[in-house]
């Protein structure tokens, strides 16, 4: 992670009463997303349009977004509606109120641009979007005022190539999942690494996680967590047939090839952070390895990558019958 840098003064911020105690502007132009239609969603797209409104900022929000049934666009003063394609050209930060999967899927978008993306959770988790909505507003002033840690996320390309044609590509922020759909036969593959045999293998599928995708669907796989400053590529069976496949951990600069076995019986098919399966045909090779973009999180001051595992996974959660209590485990002998 790294901290806010030096940037050129914000346009009309000086009509703001907030303009002097801002010590290091970095944002004029802040786009707004959300991607439910939840009206809780709608409540932060509002009260965060509001804040920037407030300190004299341009809000630009994407059509979508815009379009939610549950949004009222007279609750927002000022607002600039552009297609969603080019809110991560034109803006200097985009704020993503939803839950992971939010961000999730505004990261092919933005990525490319390498614009900052600041989470508001209105899902469950929230390891990617970590603002909590009772906070959103005074986080916001701070990350507006130039105090927040900046957070680099690779992320995954996979092409679906028969001979020399793709087929099929796509790119995930989490994971790339080769699965058996519906079927309930097991999918026998072939995997190589960097050219070199790994296993054939019997199995439900495999999962291909960034550590961004390590607290995801890898880890109910039984996957390690990685911490996101690693450069590492984890690869988890799903439910092998064989008890001593475990999850392997690869450079982050790896290629990862498998081929589909002609004795498999079943469909197998591909799915990236979730989006529509594509079929993974015998004659067919999936290649997956790390995307030349990466996806830039803002946290705001204080974020802890283990605070926020032990919060959400529980992690300090014990039985009642094994807290400490310094007065039960005196022995009184008068």
């Amino acid at each position: 992670m790294e901290n806010s840098a030096q940037s050129a003064r914000l346009p009309h911020l000086h009509e703001s009463e907030l303009f002097h105690a801002i010590k290091n502007p970095a944002f004029r132009r802040i786009g707004l997303m959300g991607r439910a239609g939840k009206r809780s969603v709608t409540q932060s797209l509002v009260q965060i349009a509001q804040t920037i409104n407030d300190m004299n900022l341009t809000l630009i929000m994407d059509m979508q977004t815009a379009n939610l049934p549950t949004l009222n666009l007279t609750e927002i003063e000022k607002v600039k509606i552009v297609k969603r394609s080019l809110i991560g050209e034109i803006c200097d930060l985009v704020i993503v109120v939803g839950g992971d999967g939010s961000i999730l899927h505004a990261a092919e978008a933005l990525a490319r641009y390498r614009v900052p993306v600041l989470g508001v959770n209105r899902g469950r988790l929230g390891f990617l979007a970590d603002v909590k909505p009772d906070e959103a507003a005074f986080k916001l002033r701070q990350v507006l005022m130039g105090n927040y840690q900046l957070d680099h996320r690779f992320l995954l390309t996979m092409e679906i190539r028969e001979g020399r044609n793709i087929i099929h590509e796509d790119m995930a922020l989490n994971d790339v999942v080769l699965h058996a759909g519906k079927s309930v036969h097991m999918i026998d593959f072939q995997m190589k690494i960097d050219g070199q045999d790994v296993y054939r293998q019997h199995s439900d599928g495999l999962i291909a996680a960034t550590p961004t995708g390590s607290t995801a669907y890898a880890l109910s796989g039984g996957g390690p967590i990685i911490h996101p400053s690693m450069d590492a590529i984890c690869l988890v069976p799903m439910h092998p047939h064989t008890l001593s496949s475990r999850p392997i951990m690869v450079s982050g600069n790896s290629e990862v090839c498998i081929r589909i076995h002609e004795d498999n019986r079943t469909q197998p098919m591909v799915s990236a952070d979730g989006k529509p399966s594509v079929p993974l045909d015998q004659e067919q090779r999936l290649y997956i390895r790390k995307h030349p973009d990466k996806l830039t999180l803002l946290h705001p001051p204080g974020f802890d990558f283990y605070e926020a595992c032990r919060t959400k996974l529980h992690w300090n959660v014990h039985a009642e019958e094994f807290s400490l209590d310094v007065d039960d485990d005196i022995i009184d002998d008068e």
